[in-house]
């Protein structure tokens, strides 16, 4: 086993530790055959006799091939973990096709994305190999054409590793239908049939996702064709139901299962719900329903709440949940929304959904990822049948079960709806990490089910991500003019799209010896920003002192361990070249100082006083009974509410005022006015929508989650300030650093003069043609940036758009204190100006500008003064920070006029 490898893929690709347990699996069965597992001649007998000996649980291939069975509690990562495999197999063995089945079109195209370089969830991603030359994706859409191109490009020694990703589905209604699969059939362009070409591969490995789906399909068993040396299977449900019951599978050799990925806090806790004392005989059908209904909508209502909290208090985005209500038939389905939408005087009317079997499948799918988009208003989903694989959304909180079944069909069918978490990880907030099944008639029949232990909790599970744009993307690496002048050459992106850049020059260089001796001038002048005391500034390079020992240190890097480049037939120039480097540097360069700035003196700390958000209070409503939650885990229960608990305050804010108390952060002492004028707040917007009784109702049983989300507004609100600050220069001038960007694919740069007709779409384009621009490369964010950078080619001296770590600028935010970028810097004959273009929408009523770009224009305009203090004590500009209304930005206005009206002086 090459542990190295394992290691060095563990942590580029940040697996999991079951991820890596079953990476370790698959390393031990190859090496408990010798390695004779990759073999195409090995014998199948044989192979299966070694790697028993390792998992003992291994029964059988169950292949006419050695198969392997990893098998992951949904949540967990399975795709990741088949980029893992492939990138192993690669490196450590040489492995170089494979080929995926999906169970359906949905997972079929979510493999497809997940493949692809530039997506955002690139299986390779941080594999440095796959970085130059990523692995050819080829489908069940593309291979006629790229399959075929690819056979005859490999006649000779395979280079490349090659993906085949086929849709299973779609092979066995083929084969249902008594014809040959197409990929079986003759192909026009290869003259065989590519099912052939995949077969004759000595090194072909077959990867199945949800195995169970298609396991005993006549498409699988025809795949047996293909020869594959090793399968590789993936599945949640390690077994296969049929009408004589459940069959497990045999050769399982990595078993983690759901109650495993509860305990290591990779999926939501599932937790069934009920009232305190609730007896089920004193209610017919009809009020049952209405009960139920009314209590997952008031959970979901407190859930809401504490998912607004959490994002405050940790900076997040924050998640809307949504409700799932299973009904009994379409009838009854109707009958739901329309109650649903009648109640609470139309609160949910238009956030309310239907989905049931008139839709189409993709349709279906479609509009159920769509309750993920925090701006879509769906609140509460209702469907008739229990969902099956292909809804892969993490807001799902409360699941309403109105459709008889027994326990295990509950858990089975209602657990794997909602697993997933929306961050990613469990947070400690019990609420944000609890999927609560209301299920007040089944409560203790499905707490018994659940503790019973033939019941695995490992059953249908919910596995796709949600369908990427159609529009592939890559990455796309953009160096600074500099780099590009002296060493010549094109941007690739890393999909393979070649950008062709337009220089304000030509390439300085041209002969090989030439580019190295630029090459080591330009390491030399690199160093020298981290040396002030020499080199305050990047003009001080061209002084004759700096100038010869540049020259003495870049002749002594070229005759390191050779010998002197000068004695070639091909002399260099060493003076010449680096006169001429460094003048690239000095007109390529916008002097940015390195500056850090600590607090002398007196520090003082305290909240500013603020205006809530009350989104989240204002659906709070009055609890008549409390609600009981029993975790299926730990049963440990939870008392959801306390009804009328008798806790009287005569003045109402009280009850919040006496939670925020119990926060150690808050002197109370100290700001016992604005937490008065919080509460107050709060109760204010209670008694707006409730009675005095149902508000005192709230506040006594609801008083810590609101107390809890005020503490997290309070957080963005908390300053600290020092009498003083010491600030010290590290660094006279930066070198630009590379941007990276995101783009479509095979897409020619635009010209940034170029009118775009769809706005919408410009996050996905590059720019190019500029004259002024530090950088050939740019990427806007709105439509406003690409015209304010034909101000900027027509007024400046030279700009760019400045990449993340640029300045190391940070602002604060709350308690937080994030990088700030801004948007451009540009330098004239006089100043050199950092500049934030804004667009109302982040104005407040007042139009004054709203808290976080206050922040970030307070930290700029500091900034610049330090900058301006040290460089003008250096024969350097003065630095200035414009914040400037994107309505402002109109191309007959003046670089000059907006210096005028926009500059933002430090207060």
């Amino acid at each position: 086993m090459d542990k190295k490898i394992i290691n060095s893929i563990s942590g580029r690709l940040s697996l999991r530790a079951p991820q890596r347990e079953s990476l370790e699996a698959l390393a031990t069965a190859i090496e408990a055959t010798g390695d004779r597992l990759l073999d195409p001649k090995h014998d199948v007998s044989e192979m299966l006799d070694a790697i028993k000996a390792e998992f003992p649980n291994l029964q059988d291939f169950e292949r006419e091939f050695p198969s392997l069975c990893f098998a992951l509690a949904t949540g967990v990562g399975k795709t990741r973990l088949m980029g893992a495999f492939i990138s192993y197999l690669y490196l450590a063995h040489g492995i170089k096709n494979f080929f995926v089945l999906a169970p359906n079109l949905t997972i079929y195209e979510k493999l497809i994305a997940d493949f692809s370089p530039g997506t955002p969830k690139y299986v390779f991603k941080g594999i440095s190999e796959f970085a130059i030359e990523a692995p050819v994706v080829i489908t069940g859409d593309n291979y006629e054409q790229r399959g075929s191109q690819l056979s005859r490009d490999l006649l000779g020694d395979q280079q490349i590793v090659t993906v085949n990703i086929f849709n299973i589905s779609k092979i066995n209604s083929e084969v249902r239908g008594g014809k040959a699969p197409r990929i079986k059939r003759l192909s026009e362009y290869l003259g065989d049939s590519y099912f052939n070409y995949l077969a004759s591969l000595p090194d072909l490995v077959l990867l199945m996702d949800e195995s169970h789906r298609y396991r005993a399909s006549a498409g699988v068993k025809a795949l047996n064709e293909l020869k594959p040396i090793l399968g590789l299977e993936l599945t949640a449900t390690p077994f296969v139901e049929t009408s004589r019951g459940t069959t497990p599978f045999q050769n399982v050799v990595v078993d983690y299962p759901l109650a495993r990925a509860m305990d290591d806090g990779f999926v939501k806790e599932p937790a069934v719900v009920t009232q305190r004392n609730f007896d089920v005989s004193q209610y017919n059908k009809e009020e049952l329903e209405t009960i139920k209904l009314m209590d997952g909508i008031r959970l979901h209502e407190a859930t809401k709440v504490e998912l607004i909290t959490y994002a405050h208090e940790s900076d997040v985005r924050v998640v809307k949940p949504f409700m799932l209500v299973i009904a009994r038939d379409t009838t009854h389905a109707t009958a739901l929304k329309e109650k649903l939408e009648a109640i609470f005087d139309g609160k949910y009317l238009g956030k309310v959904i239907q989905v049931d079997s008139s839709s189409k499948e993709e349709e279906t799918v479609a509009a159920l990822l769509n309750v993920e988009n925090s701006d879509e208003p769906t609140e509460i989903v209702i469907h008739v049948n229990m969902l099956k694989e292909g809804w892969d959304v993490t807001n799902l909180y409360t699941i309403v079960p109105l459709r008889a079944a027994n326990a295990r069909t509950l858990i089975e069918q209602s657990i794997g709806r909602g697993l997933r978490l929306p961050y990613g990880k469990r947070t400690g907030v019990e609420p944000v990490d609890r999927l609560s099944i209301v299920a007040h008639d089944k409560f203790q029949e499905i707490v018994d089910e659940a503790n019973n232990p033939d019941n695995p909790l490992r059953l249908k599970q919910l596995i796709l991500d949600h369908p990427e744009d159609a529009i592939e993307t890559e990455s796309v690496q953009v160096s600074s003019n500099i780099n590009a002048l002296v060493s010549g050459g094109e941007t690739t992106g890393s999909a393979g799209t070649q950008y062709s850049i337009t220089l304000p020059t030509q390439p300085l260089f041209i002969s090989e010896p030439e580019k190295k001796a630029a090459k080591a001038a330009l390491a030399i002048i690199k160093e020298y920003q981290t040396k002030p005391q020499q080199a305050p500034t990047s003009q001080s390079l061209q002084s004759e002192g700096l100038q010869q020992a540049m020259i003495l240190a870049v002749k002594e890097h070229l005759t390191q361990g050779q010998q002197s480049l000068l004695e070639d037939e091909q002399q260099v120039d060493i003076a010449d070249i680096v006169a001429k480097t460094t003048a690239l540097v000095v007109n390529n360069t916008i002097d940015i100082p390195r500056i850090i700035v600590t607090p002398k003196g007196t520090v003082t700390s305290g909240y500013r006083t603020f205006t809530l958000d009350l989104t989240g209070i204002k659906g709070l409503r009055p609890q008549e009974r409390s609600l009981v939650s029993q975790s299926l885990q730990t049963n440990q229960q939870t008392e959801i509410g306390e009804g009328g608990s008798g806790n009287y305050e005569p003045i109402k804010e009280n009850y919040i005022l006496k939670k925020l108390f119990d926060y150690d952060d808050i002197p109370y002492d100290e700001h016992a006015d604005l937490l008065y004028d919080l509460a107050r707040q709060a109760e204010e917007c209670l008694s707006t929508v409730n009675d005095e009784k149902d508000v005192i109702n709230i506040l006594q049983n609801q008083s810590d989650a609101i107390a809890r989300l005020i503490h997290a507004q309070m957080d963005k609100h908390f300053y600290e300030e020092a009498t003083e600050y010491e600030v010290d220069v590290r660094s006279g001038f930066t070198t630009l650093k590379d941007c990276s960007y995101t783009a479509a694919q095979g897409r020619d740069l635009k010209s940034y003069r170029d009118t775009v007709s769809d706005v919408s779409k410009i996050k996905q384009m590059l720019f190019g043609g500029f004259s002024k621009c530090l950088y050939p490369i740019q990427k806007f964010d709105s439509d406003t940036e690409r015209r304010f950078s034909i101000i900027l080619e027509r007024d400046a001296i030279k700009w760019f758009k400045p990449a993340k770590g640029q300045f190391k600028m940070y602002y604060k935010r709350g308690t937080e204190h994030p990088e700030y970028v801004p948007d451009f810097v540009a330098e004239t004959n006089d100043y050199v100006l950092m500049i934030e273009t804004k667009s109302a929408q982040h104005r407040n009523q007042d139009q004054s500008w709203n808290e976080e770009v206050t922040e970030k224009m307070k930290a700029g305009v500091k900034w610049c003064l330090n900058a301006s203090n040290y460089l003008k004590a250096n024969g350097g500009k003065e630095w200035k920070y414009l914040l400037i209304p994107h309505d402002e930005v109109k191309e007959a206005n003046t670089l000059g006029s907006f210096i005028a009206k926009f500059e933002c002086q430090d207060q």
